[in-house]
């Protein structure tokens, strides 16, 4: 995970997110793999707004989105996204395989 991140990539998490544990902001390459790894088990690949992004959906229900800003070739920032109307908006779709 780390080779895809850019060392300043910013993970941000919608006040849905916050309002259930999550920090609003974390700063970093290393800090925002630390995450994944350690706190994100269960999550998976997903066109999010039909986008690369991930979604974490136990029992096959989404109920937070990633989505992944790109440029040059690496993920610049995430947004963390755990707002039910705005995962609706969103229509993830999990990439199996």
């Amino acid at each position: 995970m780390l080779a895809l991140l850019d060392p300043d990539v910013a993970l941000r998490t919608d006040p849905e997110g916050v309002r259930l544990g999550a920090p609003p902001e974390i700063l970093g390459a290393r800090a925002v793999a630390t995450v994944f790894a350690e706190y994100t088990s269960g999550v998976r690949p997903a066109l999010v707004g039909g986008l690369a992004g991930a979604v974490w959906a136990p029992g096959g229900r989404t109920r937070v989105a990633y989505v992944f800003t790109v440029a040059d070739g690496t993920i610049t920032a995430i947004n963390r996204v755990a707002d039910r109307e705005r995962l609706r908006e969103l229509e993830p779709v999990i990439l199996e395989g």
